[in-house]
Parts: structure tokens; C-alpha cells; sequence
């Protein structure tokens, strides 16, 4: 079965659960069942409700089987961008003035607030790629530079598992009442929990690391989708991979966390693939973002594999997982990637050990974020596009010094200065990730444990 049918029948099952649960709309409707004249038993009717839930996921997840994987797939439910401005023509113009203020240098607010406003940030920043927190000193850097008072209150937690933990966080970021709060969506209940917050238009929401808006949402969306684009980025390295093995060859999928961004990377980069008849995916394994896991995966693939040629790892902590396997078993041979570029890829890019990642112009998120607040407080917010996309390099090993530093010096222009800053004042300063962890596999198939 495809990523995008599983996430689809994921979705299906939780939705229905929603539904039906303690206390859903469907509670109601049961309660009203009772008084008719087919009176049951409340546990009985949720029982039925619940089989008729995975019955109709399965008749879902048969047709699906049907369907090819193809980017419309792939990114069900979501408009990619050029999808988007074809639908709001408006949005083109917008964007491509608000990408300039980006660039440009700050300009500070004529008439700043009397308070300082509360930004509230609920990140998945536990892991070795420092994208969120070097977005998060970003965004203070700008704002101390635009002459905005502000104070961010940030929570941080390990991408796809902490859900229960994001979803406290979430509410304890809430309960601080935050002039705006910048969230994520990866995981399925990351969808309600925003939707509710949606709802009572109690904060402006910026979605983070999410360019494709959702379409059920064009009535209530956020105040801003910013990141980078994940289709963009992995046709960037996708069409880079191929040429390399000459469009031939056994390849292993590592996806992130079950969810948005391996639907997006993961999802996108099998597509491409599957118009090659000569590349063909001999296994696909979720790792959630972490390096044991996917240490282990590789391991699996490249004992039930010899010649597997190719690997997609859909994130940073998922490449460096795999490369310590790979450098273990002495098959550095095997063609893989980074998504990215922050400063733990960029060391593997250099000694030779990873072969490509795409680069993120890094701090490009949390300028724009900042600008956008600047926008709305001067009672412009009209001018604030919808979706914010930074820039995108491809970077092979091959790069030279010299052009590596002009995108490093480009990509963290801000949040090296914060790092710098809080180094010298001994305070921590890039993210680390925390070495433990069951490192369970969760993918395509089961895995005995003598083979993990």
C-alpha cells in the first residue's frame, strides 16, 4: 500500500474515532439511538461504529492499492504551491514582495508596541538538526533588529513521538494567551489539535515547516504557512540520485515520523522512482527522525540486501543513523543522502561520507516570520502572503570550500550570530539530540528481533 493510502486510512480511523468516542458528535447520535425503538447498549453501538470504521479503512486501503504512487497521490488532501497561486492569482504577487523584504536588510518599525508581544513556539526541536532553533534565534534576531519588543516562550520535544507531551505543551502555550503561536503539522493529531485553535481565533497561528495548505481549511487558515518546500527539495535531490546510479538500482526508503513530512518527502521521492522501471524500493522502514532506528533499518537492508545501491533518508538524524551503519559496514559504495543542510550534514558532506543534501537557506523561515509580525502590527496584514517558501541549494560533496562558505554565511546569516553570542556567554548553544531510545522499527513489515 502507498504512503499517502495508509496516511489516508490512518486519518479515516482517527477521524471516525473522533466521532464516535467518549463525548464526540456521535455520542449524541447514540444517545438519540437509545431513546428509539431499537434500543442497545452504548458499549455495543461504539463497538459496531469502531468495526465499521476498520471495515470501510480496508475497502479504502484496496482501492489504493490500485493507484500507482504519483505526486497527486502523494500529497492528497494538500495544495502544492503552484496549485495554490493558480487558485489565488493574487498570492503570486504577494509572495514575491514579501521574499524581497526577506532578503532585504531589516527595517525598523516606525512605531513599535507599547508591550512586548508574546510569541509562543511549540517545536519537535529535540534532534540533531538544528532547523527549529536556529529558526527560533532567527526570528529573535529580526525582531530585536526591526525594533519589536517581544518575549518567546519556547517548547521543545522529539519529532513524532512526544504527541501527549506536544499536545500539554500546546495547551500550556495557550494558557500563556501568545499574541502568536508557531505551531507544526506532521502527525495526525497535530490536524485537530489545530483546527481547534482555529476555531477560537484566540492567537494568530504560523504553521512551520508546511507549504501546502490544506484545503478544508480555506475558510479559517492560519495566519501564515512558512518553511521550506518538501517536493521542491526532494525532486531536487531525486532527479541528482538517479543520474548518479545511472536510473538502475535496489534503493531502501527511511521515512521520518509517520505523517506530513514523509508524506511530502518520502512520498514524493517514490513517485519519482516508480517512472524509472530499472529503480526499485526493496524496503521502507519509519525511523521518526532517529539515528538508532534508522541505524538498525540500514543494517536490516544491507544484510537482506548486498547490493542495495541507493538510500533516501527523508531527514538529517535519519541520513546520520544510516551512515554510521553504512561506515560500519564498510559500504560508504552506497549512494545517500541528507535533507536540509544544517551543520551536522554539511560536516558528513565533507569528509565524503554523505553524497548530496539539499541546503535550506536556513534563517529565511524565521526573518519571515518576523516580518509578517511586523506587517500585522503596522495594520497591514493583507500584505502578508499566505505560504512563505525559503530557498533551496543543492549541495554535493564535490562543493568547494569556497562556495560552501558563501551558502553557510547566507543560510545561518542570523542565527550564527546568535550562537556566537550565546557561546561567548557560555550559555548552550546548538541543539543536540539525545543519543537513547528504544530505536524500534516501524515500517512496510515486521522485524524478528534476531534480524534487527
Amino acid at each position: 500500500m502507498t504512503l499517502s493510502c495508509r496516511f489516508a486510512c490512518q486519518l479515516f480511523i482517527a477521524e471516525v474515532g473522533a466521532y464516535y468516542g467518549e463525548g464526540g458528535r456521535g455520542e449524541d447520535m447514540m444517545q438519540q439511538t437509545q431513546m428509539g425503538p431499537w434500543h442497545r447498549e452504548r458499549g455495543q453501538m461504539r463497538m459496531w461504529f469502531r468495526k465499521l470504521a476498520q471495515v470501510a479503512a480496508l475497502m479504502l486501503g484496496l482501492v489504493c492499492l490500485s493507484v500507482e504512487a504519483s505526486p497527486s497521490v502523494a500529497t492528497q488532501g494538500y495544495l502544492l504551491i503552484d496549485e495554490y497561486v493558480d487558485r489565488h492569482p493574487e498570492q503570486r504577487a504577494l509572495m514575491t514582495q514579501f521574499a524581497a523584504q526577506v532578503q532585504a536588510p531589516a527595517e525598523p518599525l516606525a512605531s513599535p508596541p507599547e508591550r512586548a508581544l508574546r510569541i509562543a513556539v511549540v517545536y519537535p526541536g529535540k534532534q540533531v538538526s538544528g532547523y527549529w532553533r536556529r529558526s527560533d534565534m532567527a526570528l529573535a534576531r529580526r525582531l530585536e533588529r526591526l525594533d519589536i519588543p517581544f518575549e518567546i516562550k519556547a517548547f521543545f520535544s522529539r519529532p513524532g513521538e512526544d504527541l501527549d507531551l506536544q499536545e500539554q505543551q500546546l495547551a500550556d502555550a495557550l494558557a500563556w494567551q501568545p499574541d502568536y503561536l508557531a505551531f507544526t503539522l506532521d502527525a495526525l493529531p497535530h490536524r485537530r489539535m489545530i483546527e481547534r485553535i482555529l476555531a477560537k481565533q484566540q492567537t494568530r497561528l504560523i504553521l512551520q515547516n508546511i507549504t501546502t495548505p490544506l484545503a478544508d481549511w480555506h475558510q479559517t487558515p492560519p495566519f501564515l504557512y512558512v518553511g521550506f518546500d518538501h517536493v521542491e527539495g526532494t525532486k531536487l535531490l531525486a532527479e541528482r540520485m538517479f543520474e548518479i546510479i545511472d536510473y538502475h538500482g535496489k534503493y531502501l526508503m527511511l521515512y521520518a515520523a509517520q505523517g506530513y513530512v514523509s508524506e511530502m518527502r518520502g512520498g514524493t521521492f517514490e513517485a519519482a522512482a516508480a517512472e524509472h522501471p530499472g529503480i526499485d524500493q526493496v524496503e521502507a522502514f519509519y525511523t521518526y527522525a532517529d539515528a538508532s532506528r534508522a541505524y538498525r533499518a540500514t543494517h536490516v537492508a544491507l544484510k537482506q540486501h548486498p547490493d542495495l545501491k541507493m538510500i533516501f533518508a527523508s531527514a538529517t538524524d535519519t541520513a546520520l543513523g544510516a551512515l554510521r551503519a553504512l561506515r560500519e559496514a564498510d559500504r560508504l559504495d552506497v549512494l545517500i543522502n541528507g535533507w536540509g543542510g544544517g551543520k551536522a550534514e554539511l560536516a558528513a558532506l565533507q569528509k565524503g561520507e554523505l553524497d548530496l543534501t539539499v541546503m535550506r537557506m536556513n534563517d529565511d523561515s524565521g526573518i519571515a516570520m518576523a516580518e509578517a509580525i511586523k506587517l500585522d502590527l503596522m495594520q497591514a496584514p493583507s500584505q502578508v502572503p499566505h505560504i512563505f517558501s525559503g530557498r533551496l541549494e543543492l549541495v554535493e560533496h564535490s562543493v568547494s570550500p569556497g562556495v560552501l562558505e558563501h551558502l553557510e554565511r547566507r543560510a545561518f546569516r542570523l542565527s550564527d550570530l546568535a550562537i556566537d553570542s550565546e557561546e561567548k556567554s557560555g550559555e548552550e548553544g546548538d541543539v543536540k539530540s539525545d543519543e537513547g531510545g528504544s530505536g524500534d522499527l516501524e515500517g512496510d513489515h515486521d522485524l524478528e528481533e534476531d534480524g534487527i
